[in-house]
């Protein structure tokens, strides 16, 4: 499994945005991920804090994984924004998948803003004992 993606790019300007002005650019950061791998296949956790299940789109294609996601950060009642450097980040990450793992069983599960994902090795690619016979 390869990791497909960059940093994204930041402006290191704050910006303060006031009622009636133009949304600001959307920025796009990358969430930390770890990938624990053995003989059963992949387990793949990515820390996606603020994203509901609704906003979260997890695809494969090509051998590629895609994980894009979308925070979403309430504003209390009665209170104003008066400062946001990143009012509702996107997350993207993309990965190449080797064709050891069968991406068609695939296990998501969305909890507390972590996803973690499980993909399992082909059973033609898992380690297996050779039995060994004497004549």
């Amino acid at each position: 499994m390869n990791d497909k993606t960059q940093v994204a790019e930041r402006d290191q300007k704050a910006v303060t945005r006031r009622e009636g002005d133009p949304p600001a650019r959307r920025m796009t950061l990358t969430p930390a991920v770890d990938v624990f791998e053995d003989s059963q296949g992949i387990t793949l956790w990515a820390d996606l804090p603020g994203v509901p299940k609704d906003k979260l789109d997890v695809k494969v294609h090509d051998g590629n994984l895609y994980i894009e996601a979308e925070a979403v950060v309430p504003t209390p009642a009665g209170l104003r924004l008066q400062h946001a450097e990143i009012r509702e980040p996107h997350f993207a990450r993309a990965f190449s998948v080797s064709p050891d793992f069968d991406t068609s069983k695939i296990d998501a599960n969305l909890q507390d803003g972590v996803l973690k994902l499980t993909i399992p090795r082909r059973d033609e690619a898992r380690p297996r004992r050779i039995e060994v016979r004497t004549n």
